[in-house]
């Protein structure tokens, strides 16, 4: 990998975009190396993934503009297409998945993080979709999934006129769930993803399928598919563990994804 790093700890991985020099954009070549990584996620192992961005000015400032100058209505599309797959790879994944939005976040990179399951951010961090300014669309789900997070008329505005937001502004429209200092980004993220990696796999792999897939129905097709996960977990050796080291009112023992 010349542009991704990954690295594994106690049962959470972090995924680096490292191009810095370019801001850490993305090219054809990130795109392919993010989609290798995310296949080669040991899912039995890894119980929630963190993305971001080399250094601490910029998480991803979009895709590779030098790449897409002269593409066609053709290969703009399959370019689109590309990155959006990728990008609908890591919104899919059985575990949840953090941005630590540390900088620039702008383009692909905002697309990037509306992915992922949960948005922290640092204090320098700006979000934006700013395609207009250059005579595009967003084409890798930003669209759709801003719109989806903080509301159409909001999400509008900031697709209509391209204009960046600031980390506290996103906060305030729920685009990210906390702010904090460069130097305190990571040691939160990675405490956060700790948090969720110590919790029964199963539970919350199916937590998230509950809460995506219901996000697509209506909420008597929602509670039914909310019914199916809840008995999905029954019968499984961490909820056995989990439910009766409660009634022995102990710990219980460390959960095994089984």
């Amino acid at each position: 990998m010349d542009f991704v790093k990954y690295e594994t700890k106690e049962h959470y991985a972090i995924l680096t975009i490292d191009r810095p020099k370019a801001l850490n954009a993305l090219n054809s070549q990130v795109l392919e190396e993010i989609d290798t990584v995310i296949d080669a996620i040991d899912l039995m192992d890894i119980r929630c993934l963190i993305i971001t961005g080399a250094g601490n000015k910029s998480f991803v400032a979009g895709a590779d503009i030098a790449e897409m100058a002269n593409l066609t209505q053709r290969t703009g599309e399959q370019f689109g297409r590309k990155g959006s797959a990728v990008f609908r790879k890591i919104a899919r994944l059985p575990i949840p998945v953090i941005a630590a939005v540390n900088g620039y976040a702008l383009g692909g990179g905002c697309e990037l993080s509306l992915c992922c399951d949960i948005r922290i951010a640092s204090e320098n961090a700006r979000f934006g979709q700013p395609e207009v300014t250059l005579g595009i669309t967003p084409g890798f789900g930003g669209t759709q999934r801003l719109a989806r997070i903080i509301g159409t008329g909001k999400a509008k505005e900031m697709l209509y006129t391209g204009r960046t937001i600031d980390a506290h502004e996103a906060h305030r429209l729920l685009l990210v769930n906390n702010v904090y200092s460069s130097d305190e980004l990571m040691p939160a993220a990675e405490k956060l993803a700790a948090t969720i990696a110590a919790n029964a796999p199963i539970a919350v792999q199916n937590t998230k399928c509950a809460v995506n897939e219901g996000k697509q129905v209506d909420i008597d097709s929602a509670l039914t598919i909310e019914a199916h996960y809840f008995g999905n977990c029954f019968e499984t050796q961490d909820q056995m563990e989990g439910m009766k080291a409660f009634l022995e009112h102990r710990q219980h023992e460390d959960f095994t994804n089984n």
